[in-house]
């Protein structure tokens, strides 16, 4: 696994928009916060032209989005990228990108989630680079950055950190931002999970994951080579990190199914699922029990409502690096190594 060059006061940190752009004024307010935050914390602040113009979800053409992109990784004076959005078309960036390429040059930062998973996960199990899954731009806008924005700069920077879950979150009601530079509403007590009630768990190996609304679209396609991933790794163990955005329970079921009959979960260590935030129970089934009726029978340790992805605060992810992953009486926690 190749690491990107660590992170330093002075660096440059660019934001760019391989899925969708930045175009509502409070979100625009947001972003111009960015700059003046990064500048507090000693980085450089770079936006591409597409960070700010969107079109049916879109923030350009996936040429022009890959690209841009490209243009990063291969400027040297930018030592990372934190993707400007998520949103439902990265698909048509990564068409576009050049990954034989990109395994060629000196690694860069990225970080992202939601739509990003389509690099993220590719950066992984094509490049054989690690990335962080982690929040996009806007979030480093708010007033006062949350301690889990400073860790994506503290993994960045090549520190090993152990990151423990917070004792609130979010719910996961969608609301509109209406304060541009408000922080995280965190009103609901935070609680990590296990599938089969167990008081503590504890799993290290190789991550791999990301959105699980984006993962299930490539497999099967051009771009799946998880099975090479995670045979390469075998060794270290793989560790599965996934979060779902909008799907139903069946749904969930049926996508864990899967992932299983593709082979996916074969010299798996432990599964770690985030907090859902559009989840819709059918059928009287919840989360927990399309889990274990998917995937129970591998006997693998498996921990839920972690601090992963679309319900905040989330906690950033070593993708790719190893990770040391614990819960104990719901509390958890993350640590990661450059192994």
């Amino acid at each position: 696994m190749k690491y990107p060059r660590n992170l330093k006061k002075g660096d440059i940190i660019a934001t760019t928009a391989p899925s969708a752009g930045i175009i509502k004024p409070v979100d625009l307010d947001r972003l111009d916060n960015v700059k003046n935050n990064f500048e507090k914390y000693g980085y450089k602040y770079l936006e591409t032209k597409n960070v700010r113009t969107d079109e049916n979800g879109r923030s350009s053409t996936g040429e022009q989005r890959a690209s841009q992109l490209m243009a990063l990784w291969e400027n040297k004076e930018v030592s990372a990228i934190i993707s400007a959005s998520g949103g439902d078309f990265l698909n048509e960036t990564i068409d576009n990108i050049d990954f034989e390429k990109l395994k060629q040059l000196q690694p860069t930062w990225f970080q992202g989630y939601s739509d990003n998973t389509g690099i993220t996960f590719l950066l992984n199990t094509i490049c054989d680079i690690a990335c962080i899954y982690g929040q996009n731009i806007k979030d480093f806008g708010m007033k006062k950055l949350h301690p889990s924005l400073e860790n994506s700069f503290k993994i960045m920077e090549g520190k090993e950190i152990c990151q423990n879950s917070y004792s609130m979150c979010e719910s996961n009601e969608w609301t509109e931002r209406i304060d541009p530079y408000e922080e995280y509403k965190l009103t609901v007590k935070n609680n990590w999970k296990t599938l089969n009630g167990e008081s503590k768990i504890n799993f290290k190996g190789r991550s791999i994951g990301g959105c699980f609304d984006v993962i299930v679209n490539l497999i099967g396609t051009k771009y799946d080579k998880v099975s090479n991933y995670i045979e390469k790794y075998k060794e270290d163990g793989i560790i599965w990190f996934l979060e779902v955005f909008e799907m139903s329970t069946p749904q969930v079921y049926l996508h864990l199914w899967q992932m299983k009959n593709s082979g996916y979960f074969k010299n798996c260590k432990g599964i770690i699922f985030g907090r859902s935030l559009m989840l819709r129970e059918d059928y009287g089934i919840d989360f927990r029990q399309a889990i274990y009726d998917a995937i129970g029978e591998l006997n693998i340790p498996i921990i839920y409502d972690a601090d992963i992805g679309h319900v905040s605060p989330q906690i950033p992810i070593l993708s790719g690096g190893i990770l040391d992953i614990e819960v104990n009486e719901g509390k958890g926690s993350i640590k990661n190594y450059f192994e």
